[in-house]
């Protein structure tokens, strides 16, 4: 018998992350979280994390710096970010995004810098 479990996630009682993610939905091997109103800022020093990241920008835009090339994301626009791949993200106006992670950033500390 398959999993037949259902979740629902009200993203106003959502799980906030030390860099000010809220966590969504998650599985077995992918979740879900999403930025809100992130506010302009100098991008913060490159890391690499130990998943791999699909996103989709709702509204605003910022630049994704990934390993030497710069990449600017606009509204409509989506991106991946490798597993192990050094980026960083510059905030260039009020940015909400939802971003996919496989396997699931918040289990395990793999958030953690």
């Amino acid at each position: 018998m398959s999993d037949t479990t259902v979740k629902k996630v009200d993203s106003a009682n959502s799980p906030t992350g030390e860099m000010g993610q809220k966590y969504l939905a998650s599985g077995k091997t992918v979740s879900m979280r999403l930025w809100e109103n992130e506010q302009p800022n100098e991008p913060k020093e490159a890391a690499s994390r130990e998943y791999e990241t699909v996103g989709y920008v709702i509204k605003g835009s910022a630049e994704l710096h990934l390993e030497g090339q710069k990449v600017v994301l606009e509204a409509g626009d989506s991106w991946v970010v490798p597993k192990g791949a050094s980026h960083t993200y510059k905030i260039l106006e009020s940015f909400t995004a939802v971003e996919a992670t496989s396997p699931p950033a918040e289990v395990h500390e793999r958030d953690k810098a």
